[in-house]
């Protein structure tokens, strides 16, 4: 059994994990609106994968017979100033979300879950992940700039993402 706190701060970080996913499907959204169907699709696979992450830990709860709440998701954005601004808004949303992970992480060694730190660290790690996709698509942004033909390059290339579960690898 959880201790109330460690079990109230992973309630929050399931409203995070959920509310990413409703984050990167206003991106899609946007993406789609400006004719960048890739970067739509890229966004797309990016919030299944968020949803994959919620319910990881949804499931971590309920095995811990946690009385799980759905705190409210907020609303969305769904614009922005160009496809670069996208991306550097979902890198900015990650390093948040690295900063909460990373202070949960803390939090479950204070109370000595050992179990619970074990399993925050699968998430730690995926954040490296996230952040280095993201400052690559950024940094091939930059390089093309208003490029028409080498934005349209990176467009394709984002589209060819595909989901894979990657709490299934965990």
């Amino acid at each position: 059994m959880l201790k109330e706190e460690i079990a109230n701060a992973l309630i929050m970080q399931l409203n995070k994990e959920f509310q990413s996913s409703y984050i990167y499907l206003g991106m899609s959204a946007y993406a789609s609106k400006i004719g960048l169907n890739g970067s739509s699709s890229w966004f797309l696979v990016q919030y299944q994968e968020e949803v994959a992450h919620a319910m990881k830990l949804f499931k971590y709860l309920e095995n811990q017979e946690v009385a799980i709440s759905l705190p409210e998701i907020k609303k969305a954005n769904v614009e922005f100033k160009s496809i670069l601004d996208t991306f550097k808004k979902a890198l900015a949303h990650e390093e948040s979300m690295t900063n909460n992970l990373n202070e949960l992480s803390d939090l479950a060694m204070k109370n000595k879950d050992h179990a619970t730190y074990n399993m925050l660290q699968w998430y730690v790690t995926e954040q490296v992940e996230e952040e280095a996709t993201l400052n690559t698509i950024i940094d091939k942004m930059k390089l093309v700039g208003n490029d028409g033909y080498g934005l349209y390059a990176i467009d394709q290339e984002l589209g060819s993402r595909v989901f894979v579960d990657p709490t299934s690898q965990a």
